[in-house]
């Protein structure tokens, strides 16, 4: 029997990580969104905690994140919960906990992405926009983004192939994805070379169709882009 009848466990682990995986990369876009348009901006206290963000967030190991978010996490919020009337004990979600850590560590770095992409945009289109009367608003929604998304795309579809293989560290704080199922049906078979060899399957699976689906991005956001803008 194929993987001693642990293959529906094996899937059903990578639809977690997978759930985790996207999640991550939506928290992650809106924080490296909201730092890089920290960055640029002319608030030097907005550029400052942006810049502290980046730097503290990628000098720190990614397991060490996810432990002190979900251990210290959890410690921090059964202080405070007593303090505002709260007398039960509060478990915070594996799921969550692991969304928000993996987010916030790879926002840090699609700031930088998103930072590049806006400076690579013209300042001529800003500028003709505002002049046509458009608001900053529209110009930013209407001009500047689109455009900045087809210079950001090579380098986030990297940094999303990264980030679906770092889903494997919320296996650390109990929950049950595709590593987890792993780790759980080599114990039992006694087979870790069979199943280790499933999981890396698997994650070769994801990170395969996420390149197709990047690549035809990149050709949708490249129509009636000129060659030299390329």
């Amino acid at each position: 029997m194929m993987l001693h009848g642990f293959l529906p466990s094996l899937l059903e682990g990578a639809t977690v990580t997978l759930s985790v995986a996207l999640a991550s990369l939506a928290v992650a876009a809106l924080l490296g969104l909201a730092g890089s348009l920290a960055k640029l901006s002319h608030s030097r206290v907005a550029r400052g905690v942006a810049g502290v963000y980046t730097t503290l967030i990628r000098g720190v190991p990614d397991l060490v994140l996810m432990l002190l978010v979900f251990y210290g996490g959890q410690l921090g919020i059964n202080t405070l919960a007593p303090m505002l009337g709260h007398e039960d004990y509060i478990d915070i979600d594996p799921f969550v906990a692991g969304v928000l850590t993996i987010g916030f560590i790879f926002g840090a770095y699609l700031t930088e992405v998103f930072r590049g992409a806006f400076l690579a945009v013209p300042p001529g289109q800003r500028e003709a926009g505002l002049a046509y009367g458009m608001s900053p608003r529209q110009v930013l929604l209407r001009i500047t983004l689109p455009q900045m998304l087809r210079h950001a795309l090579p380098a986030l579809s990297n940094n999303w192939l990264v980030l679906i293989k770092s889903t494997a560290i919320v296996s650390v704080i109990g929950l049950s994805d595709l590593m987890t199922r792993g780790q759980q049906a080599a114990g039992t078979t006694r087979e870790p070379f069979s199943f280790y060899l499933a999981v890396a399957v698997i994650y070769l699976a994801f990170t395969s169709v996420s390149e197709l689906v990047f690549a035809w991005a990149n050709k949708r956001l490249a129509i009636g882009a000129r060659k030299g803008e390329l």
